[in-house]
């Protein structure tokens, strides 16, 4: 799909990689969508070296351009939508509704949104404080005040679900705050997020402001997280590689923000509008093949209701056309690789030798001759044991597991290592809202799997640590300096 090799994006230059190209794959042709460069260790840190020595005149930029220049990169984002979404689709397997409405126009609207956030207030007075003379100085009224500063190079480590609202989630933030930014895009689908750096070059932003370095080899990223003039790393990924890279930002002090992984609790009770719930827990089937960390995968049902369910669910999952994301009517496109569709396959064999029953799905689509499809799969009659039912599969993948109350609905749910986001389903609102307040996740829909996307986003437990999204990403890329006087 692209004419020449991709080159590196450092110090506001393109650069030939050091280790050369790897190819990006079509998840659904398994054609060649173009060549993305190979980083060398040494690359990556002279991004690095590149951000930090742009930060000192970036951090002073007065706010107001650097709003107009992330508004500029949002409009150009939106010229370029309709082939931006052919690039996305093609890189990451998405349907073309997908790539142009969740992917490419969700980048575009993250630019606009904190290119206001960058006019944010970033101060906050502190209320006085009345001292007695003492070992401290004389009697006196002390003011204060808390100023959020910019932490300093950030680097982000980007997720390959969704090339465009992901990259755009970390890089908008965190240059809105006055950082400076090294983006390792996922290997997967990188070429999108080089187009993304094209724009915001166009759009004004100096040399070392944004700095695009890629690989297939993880020492790519693993040099973008250890490099020392890195002050923070921003990652979304799987639990395990977010732990690995926690123990690296330990050594030096590195400032996080990690979202990763979900094994979203879905808890319909006997009240609940099934037909919404199902709607809700069908996104798992529809929405990117399962590849989503929110998604309700673990559903939970009041056993009076749980037949009834099953056989909505499945009904739903069977009118669900799957096949080339391109063809339009297309709603289940591939996964990401023909690695993570065997992954997928062997958690479904996995749960049928532990017992699960599987109602539909469980053999491999073939729509189109090739490509890495994975077909809708519902596990009923599962225990709270099965390894399907406690870990991330990442997939198409939705398990059923019966309660009888309230509190054993409450316990299922938090009886796990993850607490992302998770979701009741109930007529009875007061109901709904108090299991919500038990559940320990960092977010809960009601009766919904909609987000309001000002409300602060990230995980309990092991599946992240800080919070973004809205104000909460300047917060999350930020530090708080306090200035104390007398009055």
């Amino acid at each position: 799909m692209t004419n020449a090799p991709q080159r590196l994006f450092i110090d506001g230059e393109w650069t030939e990689p050091a280790g050369g190209h790897y190819e990006v794959t079509d998840p659904a042709t398994e054609e060649t969508v173009g060549l993305a460069p190979e980083a060398s260790r040494a690359q990556v840190y002279e991004a690095a070296a590149a951000a930090r020595g742009a930060f000192a005149s970036w951090s002073r930029t007065r706010p107001g351009e650097r709003a107009a220049i992330l508004d500029r990169a949002a409009g150009l984002i939106q010229r370029d939508s309709a082939a931006l979404a052919d690039l996305a689709r093609a890189e990451s397997g998405a349907t073309t509704a997908t790539a142009r409405g969740m992917q490419v126009a969700v980048g575009a609207a993250r630019f606009r949104r904190y290119a206001k956030g960058a006019l944010e207030p970033v101060e906050e007075a502190v209320a006085p404080q009345i001292n007695e003379a003492g070992p401290m100085g004389r009697a006196g009224i002390f003011g204060a005040l808390a100023v959020r500063q910019p932490v300093g190079v950030v680097t982000c480590v980007t997720s390959y679900n969704n090339p465009w609202a992901n990259p755009a989630g970390k890089i908008a933030p965190a240059l809105a705050m006055g950082n400076t930014v090294v983006v390792k895009p996922a290997p997967q689908d990188p070429l999108s997020v080089y187009r993304m750096a094209e724009a915001l070059a166009e759009a004004g932003v100096p040399p070392g402001v944004v700095n695009v370095v890629s690989g297939s080899a993880p020492e790519v990223g693993e040099a973008a997280v250890d490099a020392g003039d890195v002050d923070m790393v921003s990652f979304t990924g799987s639990t395990a590689v977010g732990q690995r890279i926690a123990e690296v930002c330990g050594r030096s002090m590195k400032r996080q923000l990690m979202e990763l992984g979900g094994k979203g609790a879905a808890l319909v009770f006997e009240d609940a509008d099934l037909g919404a719930a199902v709607a809700g827990i069908g996104t798992t089937f529809s929405f990117y093949s399962g590849q989503i960390c929110t998604a309700p995968t673990r559903v939970l049902v009041q056993r009076g209701v749980q037949d009834a369910l099953i056989a909505q669910l499945a009904a739903y999952a069977g009118h669900l056309k799957v096949g080339d994301p391109a063809v339009k009517g297309t709603v289940v496109g591939p996964v990401i690789s023909a690695a993570h569709r065997d992954r997928v396959e062997s958690y479904v064999e996995l749960g049928r030798e532990e017992g699960a029953r599987i109602v539909t799905g469980g053999e491999r689509p073939d729509p189109t001759g090739r490509g890495f499809y994975v077909a809708p799969t519902l596990l009923a009659d599962c225990t709270p044991d099965m390894r399907v039912v406690r870990e991330e599969i990442f997939g198409p993948v939705v398990v059923v597991v019966p309660f009888d109350d309230e509190e054993e609905g409450i316990a299922l749910a938090n009886d796990s290592d993850y607490g992302l986001i998770d979701y009741v389903w109930s007529g009875d609102v007061a109901r709904a809202f108090r299991v919500a307040r038990r559940l320990r996740a960092g977010g809960v829909g009601v009766n919904t799997v909609g987000r309001n996307m000002e409300a602060p986003f990230g995980g309990f437990k092991r599946s992240g640590v800080g919070r973004d999204v809205g104000s909460y990403a300047l917060h999350a890329y930020s530090e708080v300096q306090s200035i104390v006087w007398p009055g």
